[in-house]
Formats: C-alpha cells, sequence, structure tokens
C-alpha cells in the first residue's frame, strides 16, 4: 500500500491534464524551466563575482553616519575568546 502502481500514476496524470489543460500545463512547464535556467546562471554570475571581493581585505566600519536608516541597527561583532 506504500507505493503507487503505474495505473495510479496514469489517473493522476489524466486528472491534472484533465483539470488545467495540455496548453497551461506547456505553459507552466516552460516557465518553470525558464526560472530554473535564470537560476542556475545566476549562480554562475554569483560565484564569479564574489571570489574577487572574498580575496580583498575587509573595510573599514564607517561610523556615524547620519544618513543611515532609523530602523537599521548598529551592531559591533566580537570573537570569543
Amino acid at each position: 500500500m506504500g507505493s503507487l502502481s503505474i495505473w495510479h500514476w496514469l489517473i493522476v496524470l489524466l486528472v491534472v491534464v484533465m483539470i488545467f489543460g495540455t496548453k497551461k500545463l506547456r505553459n507552466m512547464g516552460s516557465d518553470l524551466g525558464g526560472a530554473v535556467k535564470g537560476f542556475k546562471d545566476g549562480m554562475k554570475d554569483g560565484a564569479s563575482s564574489d571570489a574577487p571581493a572574498a580575496t580583498t581585505g575587509p573595510t573599514a566600519q564607517v561610523s556615524g553616519n547620519s544618513t543611515a536608516d532609523k530602523t537599521t541597527i548598529d551592531v559591533e561583532a566580537r570573537q570569543k575568546s
């Protein structure tokens, strides 16, 4: 009872096609494929642009910034001893 047979999957597929229609399913598939491709391209671009930033040293801390948003919380990181 734990696994579904091929007949169960065919019935589920038939119900989904009857509810959404083939055109809507095709559009959803192409949208999903485009989103996955965009995500992969973004990960490639992000990995290549992050590598040079990681090799540079830490930036200086900005203090007394009066133009900061009032909802921003200023914290100081300290190492555990």
